[in-house]
């Protein structure tokens, strides 16, 4: 029989944790949001309008505004949605399943940047407003990789992955997409029902589960 000494298992142990926490990354939760074209933006508030960035976000380059909108579905209407900069190709609506339901629209689960196929809703600035023929999603849970970290965490971009949260309700999630790009920094991205569902809070981290 092997003798070991505490010494050793501490080792072990502690070599095994280390080895996780280099292969783990934080867990952010994004609420309601929008993202606007210049068509929108011009619209909703004047022409050659500039957003305000308020807070600067993970992803290189992109911002949280003091803009906010209001979103209206054929049920209900939620105030005070932010706006994301900066603007894009096309306007895109993200909101959760629980959102959607009280909207009245049957939002799908799509990655960001897919609008194919998707419902449209009325966007509000005061007595200003434009009519969105498609463009609202429930963003799939995904991993934004920085292209050097791809091989530390042993994905392809595109793999389809599970990932255990080290939260107060600690889960895996299953059909996590892995995004791989030199301009992202390494983040996975939930919604808040997911938020919700594993007890999330900030600085939590989760790993890739190996198969």
């Amino acid at each position: 029989m092997t003798d070991y000494s505490i010494d050793t298992i501490v080792d072990t142990v502690v070599s095994r944790i280390q080895k996780v926490m280099d292969q783990s990354f934080e867990i952010e939760a994004s609420g309601r949001h929008i993202h606007l074209n210049r068509e929108a933006i011009d619209t909703l508030f004047h022409e050659g309008y500039q957003l305000h960035p308020t807070k600067y976000l993970s992803q290189p380059g992109e911002f949280a505004s003091e803009e906010r909108v209001c979103i209206e579905g054929p049920k209900g209407t939620i105030q005070d949605v932010i706006v994301l900069g900066p603007e894009r190709k096309n306007c895109q609506v993200e909101v959760s399943l629980t959102d959607a339901r009280s909207l009245g629209v049957n939002a799908p689960v799509q990655l960001s940047g897919n609008i194919e196929n998707t419902p449209g809703i009325i966007v509000r600035n005061g007595s200003k407003s434009i009519v969105l023929d498609r463009g609202v999603i429930v963003a799939k849970r995904h991993i934004h990789v920085k292209d050097t970290d791809a091989e530390k965490l042993g994905v392809k971009d595109h793999d389809r992955v599970s990932v255990r949260v080290f939260s107060k309700r600690p889960l895996i999630f299953e059909d996590v997409m892995v995004r791989i790009s030199p301009k992202f920094e390494t983040y996975m991205h939930i919604d808040y029902d997911e938020a919700n569902a594993c007890g999330h809070s900030k600085g939590v981290r989760g790993c890739i589960v190996k198969r």
